[in-house]
């Protein structure tokens, strides 16, 4: 890991926090404001799709207005059409580098476990690593860019929010 700055470090382990805590409670306005407000973009992909160079996606919000689409679908859009589950993200933060001015290059593990509510068993959905490009402006840090590579190639449940 190179030198960075603790508070940049510190702004950006706040921000996967405030992430994985916005999916958690599944408040999809808190995971919005988890973004940049210009040019943000969530990739949702498996490994095996980046690494064979595919550009196949389950998830691609390539601009703000998709994430804000995600936002109005999951809440408004199919509310009621889904069986509805938890989620339990835990985060290791791997490297933190600068890309270029007041933006980070950061890769992160993650594990996302699940539950459905009609359900008492809880199971793992996916394991995989966060790419993801940060902005840090006055010590407050934004996803401009967050991809989520899984490590299997097909997950054990339909994915109705972002990973």
């Amino acid at each position: 890991m190179s030198a960075v700055d603790e508070s940049i470090l510190r702004a950006v382990d706040e921000l996967q926090v405030r992430y994985i805590d916005a999916l958690d409670r599944r408040d999809m306005d808190g995971w919005l404001a988890a973004f940049d407000d210009t040019d943000a973009s969530y990739i949702l992909q498996t490994a095996e799709s980046e690494e064979a160079r595919l550009p196949l996606a389950l998830i691609l919000d390539d601009n703000r207005a998709r994430l804000e689409d995600r936002v109005s679908f999951i809440t408004r859009v199919w509310a009621g059409t889904y069986q509805e589950y938890r989620t339990r993200h835990f985060i290791q933060r791997l490297d933190c580098r600068p890309a270029e001015a007041g933006l980070y290059a950061v890769r992160t593990n993650f594990m996302v476990a699940f539950t459905r509510l009609d359900l008492t068993r809880t199971e793992l959905l996916a394991t995989g690593v966060y790419h993801d490009l940060v902005a840090v402006e006055g010590g407050t840090a934004r996803f401009r860019a967050k991809k989520a590579l899984t490590d299997a190639s097909a997950l054990p449940h339909y994915v109705v929010y972002p990973l």
